[in-house]
């Protein structure tokens, strides 16, 4: 029959594997909620993504905006200083 240490050795390896099945359970658990995490965390990456595109197309529409008024006061400043350097010489 069985003596005393081939018992305690049956017994021993009875709990390990109960405590090892229960730990893996528990790693199953903790790894599907890091997942759950990583997609909400992917969700608002996206989020700002979109966000940010949503603030950037305005000003850059502002700032093409701003260009061009500036190229047409650059020509009206040009036609400007035509017009008084045409006086000047009618004046000369």
């Amino acid at each position: 029959m069985f003596n005393l240490t081939q018992t305690l050795l049956i017994v021993v390896v009875i709990v390990l594997s109960v405590i090892l099945s229960i730990v893996g359970i528990q790693v199953f658990f903790i790894l599907r909620e890091v997942q759950r995490s990583i997609q909400k965390v992917n969700k608002m990456l996206d989020d700002a993504g979109t966000i940010s595109e949503s603030i950037a197309k305005p000003i850059s529409s502002l700032s093409g905006t701003i260009t061009g008024a500036s190229g047409a006061a650059g020509v009206l400043g040009w036609l400007l200083n035509r017009k008084k350097k045409q006086e000047e010489e009618k004046n000369e």
